[in-house]
């Protein structure tokens, strides 16, 4: 099983990095950019062949470890 973590601000958390690219991006030419998030995607290969099982106990890296979740959201995608 592989597992896809995207972990990103949650929405109301400044996002200076994504403010930062966006600016960027206007000064480029690309004025029709509104608004930009920056995260991070966490790639999990894992020997679990149930992919209920595998979401679960990817779910409960992100609480412990892969996301901080005052500030971050997470989802997950598991691949056979």
């Amino acid at each position: 099983m592989k597992a896809i973590v995207s972990v990103f601000l949650k929405n109301g958390v400044l996002d200076s990095q994504g403010k930062a690219v966006q600016h960027a991006l206007v000064h480029h030419g690309f004025e029709s950019v509104q608004d930009v998030r920056v995260g991070k995607q966490i790639i999990i290969k894992m020997d679990e062949p149930d992919a209920a099982a595998a979401k679960e106990k990817v779910a409960h890296m992100c609480e412990e470890l892969l996301a901080n979740t005052v500030i971050e959201d997470y989802e997950i995608e598991i691949q056979a």
